[in-house]
């Protein structure tokens, strides 16, 4: 219905040559897309307006830290600053034994109710590096679909590669900009809605094996 409205008004417009011809289609293209999909549109339209992301930045570096915490609190962002990357780790509550190394899997998990929607990290730090460090989250069951970006100051191909290779969503040449701040809305929203996914797929699962549980499938004969 709304889809002929909206055809009509179009073509009254061309009538009166306000839309060239040729737009027609890619504009009638657009309204479905548009209508076929508007309540993930208006899920991830509210999800920008009302949520406010939580990112865990982390720089051995005062300065960087202080900047790109600036920068993310301009973007409505909720941000918790660390100097290294094993101080993100506890903070998330990944416990690092030092006797394991850095090609062990991830050590246990002690309290895995941290909010943390994306985590930013300097590439360059003393002991354990934002490579190590993005192995680690993605070795992680309960934060291995936390986006993380990592940050340097140096542009190395061969390191950029290798941390996009293992699940980093961008790698920003320091100093980082605002327009670099700006890229990581989309990589929280695409993580949300896909979180919200996997929940009501899991509470679909929930409630089919409940109600498919032998105590409510299981005939009661009276003796």
């Amino acid at each position: 219905m709304i889809a002929s409205h909206l055809k009509c008004h179009i073509l009254i417009l061309i009538h009166y040559n306000y839309i060239p011809s040729h737009t027609f289609s890619l504009l009638l293209y657009f309204i479905y897309i548009f209508l076929s999909h508007k309540n993930i549109i208006f899920q991830i339209m509210g999800m920008a307006a009302e949520t406010q992301f939580h990112v865990l930045a982390v720089d051995d570096s005062i300065i960087d830290r202080m900047l790109i915490e600036r920068l993310l609190k301009t973007s409505s962002f909720h941000v918790t600053a660390v100097e290294s990357a094993s101080k993100a780790l506890k903070f998330l509550g990944l416990v690092e034994d030092e006797l394991r190394t850095f090609d062990t899997p991830v050590a246990s998990e002690i309290h895995q109710d941290v909010d943390v929607n994306l985590i930013i990290t300097d590439y360059c730090m003393p002991g354990m590096t934002g490579y190590d460090l993005l192995r680690k989250i993605k070795e992680s069951k309960s934060f291995k679909d936390i986006p993380v970006v990592i940050m340097s100051s140096e542009n190395v191909p061969s390191r950029i590669n290798r941390c996009l290779e293992e699940g980093a969503e961008e790698f920003f040449l320091k100093p980082v900009q605002q327009s670099d701040v700006n890229k990581l809305k989309p990589h929280l929203l695409k993580s949300r809605v896909k979180e919200e996914e996997e929940q009501s797929i899991n509470n679909k699962r929930k409630s089919m094996e409940e109600n498919h549980s032998p105590d409510k499938s299981r005939t009661k004969f009276s003796i």
